[in-house]
């Protein structure tokens, strides 16, 4: 079946990676970034992000502590990422009273926050917002991802946290496109070097990347997800046989090949539900159902509610960064 014109329309382009066709469905518009400028003893508390948290040290140290996890300290250059909703605080000091972080951002100038003696700490800070869908594909993160600074790897991101710190109090033209555009590469790249590490163990969408055979049938799903895929076909595709990709996928990804074709076409389907253009029905049809009431329940299975009722939810809001 062709595409509709409603279905093509702002889809990633032909040949794009899985991970970019996903990361293509964080909200670049409801991204944030500030910087927090420190110094003495001081604490923040932060509640739960709405989102992934993203944090580079640009100067000093401080300690990372997030709730059910142990402390982390973090040194000039590291980075980290948060995948969970759960409370946080940064300190010089876990001794030290927490002060709650809106007040310390209620007066920020410039995207940039100054706390006690504002000497000796420099952060930035980013929160990428997404829709519901998104989360379904990034589940398999743990709750923090640290960057060693001083690795080999790192390289990248130091050469855009300098660029970053550059550009988040600047008041140039367009500095806060460039802030998104840095923010959303070192994102990528974090996410990449977890990848490439191996810390994968259970299974999730993220670990099934690590594997070709996986991989190139999840980018054969995403060039055609309206297409009748059986496992034979996929199989016969990626060169395996149907009963080691069935096996080999399900322990990488934690579903079978079939049932992430559905999964992935759930994905794009409240993607274009959310830009509430194009009837229900055609967005179905582009994506390889024959009616409504397919569609539909298919949608109902995987998003627990039917398509008409996730598009009437109001936009997910902006949130605290």
């Amino acid at each position: 079946m062709q595409l509709s014109p409603i279905f093509c329309r702002d889809r990633p382009e032909v040949g794009m990676d899985p991970l970019s066709d996903v990361l293509s469905q964080l909200d670049a518009h409801s991204s944030f970034f500030a910087g927090l400028e420190a110094g003495g003893e001081w604490a923040i508390r932060f509640p739960a992000p709405d989102g992934i948290k993203f944090n580079a040290i640009v100067e000093g140290s401080c300690w990372l502590a997030v709730e059910g996890e142990p402390p982390v300290l973090l040194r000039q250059g590291d980075c980290f990422l948060l995948s969970q909703r759960r409370p946080f605080m940064l300190a010089s000091d876990l001794g030290v009273e927490a002060v709650e972080s809106q007040e310390v951002y209620r007066d920020a100038k410039n995207g940039v926050a100054r706390f006690r003696d504002r000497k000796g700490f420099f952060l930035i800070g980013g929160r990428f917002g997404f829709c519901e869908e998104a989360r379904l594909l990034l589940d398999g993160l743990p709750a923090i991802i640290v960057v060693n600074g001083e690795s080999d790897q790192a390289c990248v991101l130091q050469w855009a946290l300098q660029r970053l710190s550059c550009e988040l109090p600047s008041t140039l033209p367009g500095a806060s496109l460039i802030v998104r555009q840095l923010g959303h590469m070192m994102l990528v790249h974090v996410l990449r070097l977890y990848l490439s590490s191996g810390q994968a163990h259970s299974a999730s969408w993220l670990k099934g990347l690590a594997d070709p055979k996986v991989n190139a049938t999840i980018q054969a799903i995403h060039a055609e997800p309206q297409r009748r895929w059986t496992v034979h076909e996929l199989a016969r595709l990626v060169g395996t046989s149907r009963s080691t990709l069935a096996l080999r996928f399900k322990q990488a990804v934690g579903m079978g090949p079939l049932a992430y074709v559905v999964q992935w076409r759930m994905q794009l389907a409240g993607r274009e539900l959310r830009k509430r253009q194009g009837s229900i029905s055609s967005i179905g049809q582009s994506l390889g159902y024959d009616s409504d009431s397919a569609f539909s329940n298919a949608f109902k299975r995987v998003m627990a509610c039917s398509p008409r009722e996730y598009r009437d939810r109001p936009p997910p809001g902006a949130g605290v960064a």
